[in-house]
């Protein structure tokens, strides 16, 4: 059984294209490239930004909220980073970053409209960390601007958004600029040796796959913050971690890290998904907070996938892979390993959290100052982006739902700005 593919050709052999979507009209042209050829993109760095090596790049950050703001520092500590523009839609956010960083006050731009006058700046690169709803809009304006683009996950909240970052990452590699996917796990050593080895068939042919990402009790102080202002807008984006529009719920938002593994590791789309969900956290958001689903896969494969953020005493982002002459197995900071009749791998992925980043942030200058403009990352975070998506539709209608409806289907997801300053 076959169903439509959506990914970023990576070698001139015809690959998977990109369906049309009414969304990506704008890029239309990308569209008769999808099935074309786009190789890997091999340039002089002065080709790509005029300098050597050795040069500072100069980087705008978009969102400035916790993690926006601990990323800006991040690439601040690198030494190859200028951090010289910063957009978040609040003033104290951008402020309190741009203090921390020496940002100039002229380089601050708030608002939702903020990030349109980031890219008008003397910039080579941006990185993109505000709430998932907003991020392949940013990316698509990123790459028209000539940008080179750091992307937090997930890519985008529904179909067409995955589309689009699809799109904007072939045409950055058309234009020569990099556009990276910041997933910590795929950075990883022992992430990597895992994988390379269960694809080489070191445990044989996959016979079944677990994964997931489990929590204790998250966002209360979200939650908080809510009640006490529920009708304001703006408390609505602070709180967006539990607002289903924005973060895309946390199937998409969070429990991605597993089904990116577990995608990785089984290297296909998933055919349909089964399963259900709900809430259990009495929050005034309307986020779900647990999800349970099998994913069906070429070959009889099943991916069995369970989720909560909520309950105590057990914390872990995990997949397990059982081949026929095999088993390996990822945990997001703590052991990866593999054993087989003829091979063994322990490995470790300590600190995980900040390494992974760190290590992402510095092969992004890498590609930039080499010209390699490849940019591999993108179908492998668009294919898991989907994947996340299926399960949420298949959840929450409570029963199964195939990768050629949900792609047909391509329901657009809306964010109602009434009230917040463009």
């Amino acid at each position: 059984m076959s169903s439509p593919r959506l990914a970023i050709p990576q070698s001139k052999t015809p690959a998977f294209p990109i369906p049309d979507s009414p969304d990506i009209t704008r890029r239309k042209f990308l569209a008769s490239v999808g099935a074309a050829a786009v190789g890997v993109t091999i340039l002089q760095p002065e080709l790509v930004r005029g300098a050597d090596a050795n040069s500072r790049i100069n980087l705008g950050v978009i969102g400035c909220g916790g993690r926006g703001s601990w990323i800006a520092d991040l690439f601040a500590r690198n030494g190859n980073y200028n951090v010289v523009a910063l957009a978040d839609y609040f003033q104290d956010r951008v402020d309190a970053t741009g203090e921390k960083l020496n940002v100039p006050e002229a380089k601050r731009f708030t608002g939702l409209s903020g990030y349109k006058k980031l890219l008008e700046q003397n910039l080579d690169a941006v990185a993109i960390e505000t709430p998932p709803y907003f991020h392949a809009e940013q990316a698509a304006a990123a790459v028209d601007a000539g940008k080179h683009v750091y992307l937090a996950k997930p890519v985008a909240v529904d179909v067409p958004g995955c589309r689009s970052v699809a799109a904007s990452g072939l045409k950055a590699t058309e234009s020569k600029h990099v556009f990276r996917v910041d997933f910590q796990t795929r950075a990883m050593p022992a992430y990597r040796e895992v994988a390379s080895r269960i694809h080489k068939g070191e445990i044989g042919k996959l016979m079944t796959v677990y994964a997931e990402y489990q929590t204790n009790l998250m966002f209360e102080e979200r939650d908080a913050q809510l009640r006490k202002d529920p009708n304001n807008p703006e408390v609505r984006l602070r709180t967006w971690g539990i607002d289903r529009v924005l973060s895309g719920d946390v199937i998409t938002e969070q429990n991605i890290h597993a089904l990116d593994v577990a995608t990785w590791l089984v290297n296909a789309d998933p055919i349909r998904a089964y399963g259900t969900g709900g809430r259990s956290r009495p929050f005034l958001g309307d986020a779900w907070d647990h999800f349970s689903l099998l994913f069906f896969f070429p070959d009889d494969l099943v991916v069995s996938f369970t989720s909560k953020q909520a309950g105590f005493g057990f914390d872990d982002i995990m997949v397990r892979a059982h081949g026929t002459t095999g088993t390996a197995e990822t945990n997001y900071g703590g052991k990866c390993w593999l054993h087989s009749r003829e091979e063994v791998f322990n490995g470790e992925t300590d600190n995980i959290y900040q390494v992974g980043v760190e290590k992402n942030i510095a092969s992004f200058h890498e590609d930039i100052t080499k010209g390699d403009c490849s940019n591999p990352t993108v179908t492998p975070s668009v294919r898991s982006n989907l994947t996340t998506i299926l399960g949420r539709t298949a959840a929450y209608k409570g029963g199964e739902v195939t990768w050629a409806e949900m792609l047909k289907a391509n329901e657009k997801w809306h964010f109602d700005a009434q009230g917040l300053k463009s």
